[in-house]
């Protein structure tokens, strides 16, 4: 473990508590029908004071969305800080993460909704705690790959909980996320990305060794043409590729293997 590691360690233990002391004196305390705004207006102040710990810095483009709905890439859990930290949002996430180690309870508390993808019948379970945020006024973040991956493609999006983005007028925003590192420090792609053969501890661990993040969040607003899930799916998936191919042509990432 490198004094870099262990510094930022120590650093982290500390705003766990900082943060820990902050959710009981104010989300903790919220009236019910403020609880979702307020959890995750928590999380988008612990997420600001952690970033900090990694070096982490971002560009971000595009209409900042507020309430809806917003989907997007998924590279990492960072991508989870990294979005609360410009706009307060509640996140859907796959049910392992609950079992992380202290990620996973910070997750439960800040109101995250948890989707069991063996269970098909509890689809429309997670769809109702989507429409019920969304009626309180909070931004819900979907990731539609379903999971994480290294950023050099994008995965045809899932259409399983795509429900609430057909019904009502929910105002809908596409995202696309990039994380870079400083030259000579590694591989965004293979050490900030979480996926594949990766598992968390040790991933996080390398996290916390790295000089500096270098993030890019690019947003839009996406205008609903269709009811049909499937054709909805092919649609935002194209508007993220988008984001993608308009973050290379302005420059905002390498256009060398980096630019994941």
């Amino acid at each position: 473990m490198t004094l870099r590691t262990a510094g930022r360690l120590v650093w982290f233990a500390w705003e766990v508590g900082v943060i820990s002391l902050n959710y009981f004196l104010t989300a903790a305390r919220a009236p019910k029908e403020r609880q979702r705004l307020e959890r995750a207006a928590w999380l988008s102040r612990s997420s600001r004071r952690h970033l900090k710990i990694f070096g982490y810095s971002a560009g971000v483009s595009g209409d900042i969305p507020k309430r809806g709905l917003l989907f997007t890439n998924h590279l990492s859990y960072l991508d989870v800080l990294s979005i609360s930290s410009v706009t307060p949002a509640v996140f859907v996430s796959k049910a392992e993460v609950r079992r992380w180690p202290l990620f996973g309870w910070f997750a439960a508390i800040s109101g995250t909704v948890f989707v069991e993808r063996a269970r098909r019948l509890q689809v429309g379970e997670v769809n109702r705690e989507i429409e019920a945020a969304l009626a309180a006024g909070a931004l819900v973040v979907i990731f539609p790959e379903g999971t994480s991956t290294n950023g050099e493609s994008i995965l045809p999006f899932r259409t399983s909980l795509l429900e609430p983005a057909t019904r009502g007028n929910h105002e809908i925003h596409v995202g696309w996320i990039h994380y870079a590192l400083e030259a000579g420090d590694g591989d965004a792609a293979n050490e900030i990305c979480y996926w594949g053969d990766h598992t968390f501890l040790p991933h996080a661990l390398n996290v916390f060794g790295k000089k500096s993040i270098r993030g890019t969040l690019r947003f839009a607003k996406f205008q609903r043409t269709t009811d049909d899930r499937k054709v909805l799916a092919g649609q935002l998936h194209a508007a993220v590729e988008e984001l993608k191919r308009s973050a290379v042509v302005a420059g905002s990432i390498p256009t060398s293997s980096q630019a994941r």
